[in-house]
Formats: C-alpha cells, structure tokens, sequence
C-alpha cells in the first residue's frame, strides 16, 4: 500500500504537492543577493561618510601671522595654513583683525589647520570673505616634528674649537635671535652659563615656518633654533665679531 502511493507521488511531481517550497527554493538566492548588494551600499556609504572631510570654524583675532602661516588663540594646537593669496593685502594684514576661518584639520599633519575660507569682520554682525582656497596645499618649509630627534643639541665650549659644530649637518643651539636690518645681518647669539655672549651664528637663510614662530615666541628671549650647520668662520673673523658659522634655520620651538 505505501509502495503503491509512493509511486502515485512521483507520477504526480513534488512541485504540484509542495508549491510553496519551490517558490521559496526559487526565490531565497535572489533575496540573499539583495540583502548582500544591500549590505555592500551600506558599507559604502559608511565608508564615503568616514572619508569625507570635517568642516570646522574658528572666530576670533589674529596674534600673528606670516608665510602662509596664522595663529588664532581661538583654534588652540593649530596652526592655520592660508594657501593661496587673499583677494586683498597680506597675511600680515590680518594680524588682530577679528576672523572667522573655516577648514579642516590636515591628516597627514595633525598640528595643522587647512583654511578653505576666511571672512573678516566689518560691522557689528557683517562679514565679507576675503579668501577661498582654489588649490592643493604644499608644505614646502614646514618641519615636522618628529624631526626634532634628528638635530644633536650643539655645546659650543669656544670660539676657537670648531669641534664643537663642524661634522654636525643638523643641529640645535638655544639663544637669542637677533633681527639686522636686512636678512644678511640676521644672527642668532649663544650665551654661557653666566648670560655672557659666547658666540654667534650667521644666519644665511631662514624659511617662512621657522620666522613665523620666531615671531609667535616673541614673549620669549631665548629659544631652541634648528639648524642646517654650513661652513666655518675663518679664525681671524671669529676673534673678531664672535660669528663661528653659517646656517640655515628651519624651526624655532621652546624645546
């Protein structure tokens, strides 16, 4: 009798007994296909939030300026880079004009802040923008401070030990810079333990990221400065004006 029905079975066809299951046999791998092509849109679009730059604003007065380089109490650990020229004046103009800068914080450089554009203030609530960044940033002079391992803090002993500097491409002194009236009479001035002027650095070059905190320090007397070490005062010259080298400066920090 079971035989007998079971041959009845397969003449009729599994499909025409169990209609639902086929459908869903049908039916499962597509939804399991919507569900994985929806899943991959959402990662992506999660992914395209992620990787999508954050805008913020800054407002407050400009305490210094130079370069391409701000400082804005306001955006505290940043320093602002203005890429591009404003649509009137400097940089330099802006120091304590009140403005509001918009951007986003560099990834490659955390202690930088890329503006995209500035407004400044004019009236009790009236801005006028006066620079919208056109092109890619470069770094052309900026330090990186993971560098700063790199530069052996120099101890010049005497003007007479070339020694203490010589065979030394990269290094650091803690002084004073003194600004000449023309960039050929830049000097940084070495001091001995008693405050006593020990020596001097001519200062050949120095790049706009180096000067810009030169000028942020300006509370400060004193401060370490990094340097490209150059070529060696003659002995005559140094007995006489206390300048031992030439260098090139390419930062200036507190540490």
């Amino acid at each position: 009798m079971i035989r007998r029905n079971l041959i009845q079975v397969n003449k009729i066809g599994w499909k025409k007994i169990f209609p639902g299951k086929a459908i869903i046999l049908f039916t499962l791998p597509a939804i399991l296909f919507l569900i994985a092509v929806s899943c991959q849109q959402a990662k992506k679009t999660e992914s395209e939030q992620a990787a999508a730059p954050v805008v913020h604003e800054f407002t407050g007065k400009v305490k210094m300026a130079w370069g391409k380089y701000l400082y804005l109490p306001a955006a505290q650990g940043f320093d602002i880079v203005v890429e591009g020229n404003l649509e009137s004046g400097t940089i330099t103009d802006l120091i304590d004009k009140e403005v509001r800068i918009k951007g986003n914080m560099m990834a490659e450089e955390p202690s930088l802040f890329i503006a995209d554009s500035i407004e400044i203030k004019e009236g009790e609530n009236q801005w006028r923008t006066i620079f919208t960044r056109t092109s890619e940033v470069k770094l052309t002079d900026f330090f990186d401070p993971d560098e700063r391992g790199n530069y052996v803090a120099l101890n010049i002993t005497n003007i007479n030990k070339p020694a203490d500097w010589e065979g030394k491409e990269k290094a650091k002194v803690y002084g004073k810079f003194i600004q000449g009236q023309s960039p050929a009479d830049n000097r940084i001035v070495i001091y001995d333990a008693k405050g006593k002027e020990l020596a001097r650095i001519i200062v050949d070059n120095i790049t706009d990221y180096a000067l810009y905190y030169i000028k942020k320090l300006r509370l400060y007397d004193k401060f370490w400065f990094y340097l490209k070490v150059k070529d060696t005062v003659d002995a005559r010259t140094r007995a006489k004006t206390k300048e031992i080298f030439h260098a090139d400066v390419v930062f200036a920090g507190l540490y």
